[in-house]
């Protein structure tokens, strides 16, 4: 069979990365960039260092407001959907490039698979979240990677297509695990900093980033940590705290966005993570580091009801009472499968004989 796999941000390419490998040893692909992350950290070296194929296409769809940046993704996509005559698009995620290639296909009759369906966060005033709803419900099949996904897929009457697999990003965790010690002891030496005395802290989403007030706030947290704060910084996020005119204690220390393995590293040997990223509360909670979550609420919600997320917003007050909380007892199960996830998406086309 003939795949095209459409991806185009920093959590696509970790999930693409176990699906494509075992999918190759099956069936042909196509790997289409729709280029939604065109800053070279933020898309180049994750490629390279996850081993993905190279791009068959590059779109260079690049920024814009969403109704733009999704609008080229939609053309261009579209073209290249005609060109290449798959039998199936895979899709990732809840991204502007995942609802483009979406809408792509399904406008040209070609069947879509889901990867990471069935999540929710019950505001629609995020992007991501009208994308993934509208992603499921025009999908053919949808792979789950929590029962809860699977739960809140059957409450909106999707029924057919269904399975829950566990979840890619867990997969691509496990493959790297054993080299997360030595990389870290690495780069803190070269950061000046030791393990498990550092706050690690990521900020991007809009409702953060595009809002002066929310994002003083975060900042006044941060200042008030009076511990070593690390703060890798988005390219959009950077441009934010310059416009705001922010300024930052001494142990505040940004830096620019890191690769995969190196962002897995200062996660595995932080204190505390402090995030508004879907993926790295996911990471946390396998890497065992108590997380606080700079978002009302999450689609990873078993992290939260395990004790190791906590949903702070923007309150600084709360985001210090979130850091000072003691780390909670490991959690009895690991809601996100058994790191198995591309294997069980890529054979479920065999079992149906395609």
């Amino acid at each position: 069979m003939r795949f095209a796999s459409i991806v185009g941000a920093r959590p696509q390419f970790i999930k693409i990365a176990p699906v494509s490998a075992l999918l190759r040893q099956h069936h042909e692909e196509v790997v289409i960039h729709t280029g939604q992350h065109y800053d070279y950290m933020l898309s180049a070296h994750f490629f390279k260092e996850l081993s993905i194929p190279e791009p068959d296409y590059f779109l260079e769809c690049g920024s814009g407001t969403h109704g733009a940046q999704t609008a080229r993704m939609l053309a261009a996509i579209e073209q290249v959907l005609m060109k290449e005559q798959v039998d199936w698009v895979l899709v990732y995620g809840d991204t502007n490039s995942t609802l483009a290639a979406a809408l792509a296909a399904t406008k040209l009759h070609i069947p879509i698979a889901h990867v990471e369906a069935g999540l929710r966060s019950f505001n629609r005033t995020m992007p991501e979240e009208v994308n993934r709803i509208v992603t499921d419900h025009i999908s053919d099949r949808l792979f789950c990677p929590t029962e809860t996904a699977h739960k809140q897929l059957l409450a909106e009457g999707i029924t057919q297509g269904v399975s829950v697999v566990g979840d890619v990003m867990y997969d691509t965790l496990l493959h790297v695990q054993p080299r997360l010690a030595d990389q870290a002891h690495m780069l803190l030496a070269t950061l000046g900093l030791t393990p498990h005395n550092y706050i690690l802290t990521t900020v991007h989403r809009a409702a953060n980033t595009d809002d002066a007030a929310t994002m003083q706030a975060i900042a006044y947290a941060l200042n008030k940590l009076e511990m070593p704060v690390l703060f890798p910084v988005h390219p959009r996020t950077k441009a934010c705290l310059h416009r705001y005119h922010i300024q930052w204690e001494p142990f505040v220390q940004l830096i620019e966005p890191v690769g995969y393995l190196d962002m897995l590293a200062l996660q595995y040997a932080a204190y505390r993570i402090l995030t508004d990223s879907g993926g790295i509360q996911k990471e946390a909670f396998l890497l065992g580091v108590p997380c606080v979550t700079l978002r009302e609420e999450t689609e990873w919600i078993e992290t939260v009801q395990s004790g190791w997320n906590i949903l702070a917003g923007s309150n600084w007050q709360n985001i210090l009472n979130a850091v000072a909380r003691p780390k909670p007892q490991p959690p009895q199960s690991n809601p996100f499968g058994r790191g198995d996830a591309a294997r069980r998406i890529v054979q479920s086309w065999q079992r149906r004989g395609e």
